[in-house]
């Protein structure tokens, strides 16, 4: 595959499967997207890997998830492989030193996901969107570009951008997960609340859950906040799409805590209104960013 026909998979990729966050990447420069959809592309890939459970059971998806790792190794060292989202990622981590690291511990969250199901407590779960959600954020951050002297400060919000979308994910997938044998709610939590397994499975949204997942998303909305700390931090340009992808994913959470905070009875979706309406907003502010950007000379900024 040809690195062009590569950025464009992970481009589509994006658009099938991450709309909120495929509409923020829009209000980027055009030059900054596609890496951004490289990204997205090499995580979205995976994760379907390790969602394929009837395709070929844990032991393929892990043998899988291996010839991913395999395939990497030999790309960064400059070998040619076929892949469909491998040659548009290592070109956008050569482009911008993405640390390896950061992409072994996401490797090592998918892992996770073939053995471990459930999670006990609110740490535990923490312990794995380190890799699954907080790593995504570090990737993306050297792409999105901070301001001078600003990378090691912009670290912390961006892992936390990454955890509140994620458990914004969780609690509107509560059933969609518990299908594929996962349930992300911790274990404590539920008991608190006086939530079972067979409550998630039935369909109708108790109040013990209601109260349950008000309190995850009272969570979510921390590391929210905590993450929007960190937009001052990028340069002009990144800050409208990454504020427009933290209202749009917000939104979400909005939409659960409208329904009464069921999340049994349907997927939680920002209107296409909503939606238009806050990419318009941010529009002026990106397209004057970009303007600006390109005004200034090299180095400068």
């Amino acid at each position: 595959m040809t690195l062009t026909a590569s950025y464009e998979h992970c481009r589509r990729l994006n658009a099938r499967h991450g709309r909120s966050f495929y509409l923020a990447t829009l209000l980027l420069p055009a030059w900054k997207r596609r890496h951004v959809h490289a990204l997205y592309g090499f995580a979205r890939h995976v994760d379907d890997i390790v969602d394929e459970y009837k395709a070929t059971g844990a032991e393929g998806r892990g043998a899988a998830l291996d010839q991913v790792k395999e395939r990497l190794d030999a790309a960064l060292a400059g070998e040619h492989v076929r892949d469909p989202v491998l040659p548009a990622l290592v070109h956008t981590v050569r482009s911008f030193d993405v640390e390896r690291a950061d992409i072994d511990a996401f490797l090592e969250s998918m892992r996770a996901d073939l053995t471990v199901t459930r999670y006990a407590t609110y740490d535990d779960l923490l312990a794995y969107m380190e890799g699954s959600a907080a790593a995504i954020g570090l990737m993306m951050l050297p792409v999105l570009e901070t301001l001078p002297g600003a990378g090691r400060s912009a670290r912390e919000p961006a892992r936390e951008l990454g955890r509140a979308f994620q458990l914004t994910n969780f609690l509107r997938d509560v059933a969609e997960d518990l299908g594929r044998g996962r349930v992300y709610l911790p274990a404590n939590d539920m008991k608190k609340f006086g939530v079972t397994e067979d409550d998630l499975a039935s369909g109708t949204c108790t109040p013990g859950l209601r109260e349950l997942v008000a309190f995850e998303a009272g969570r979510a909305r921390e590391h929210y906040a905590r993450a929007l700390e960190g937009v001052k931090l990028l340069v002009p340009s990144s800050r409208p799409c990454i504020r427009a992808a933290h209202e749009l994913y917000g939104g979400i959470l909005d939409e659960i805590e409208a329904s009464g905070h069921d999340v049994l009875a349907g997927r939680a979706r920002v209107p296409r209104r909503r939606r238009a309406v806050i990419y318009a907003r941010h529009l002026v502010a990106a397209s004057a960013a970009g303007r600006a950007e390109r005004r200034v000379p090299a180095g400068t900024v």
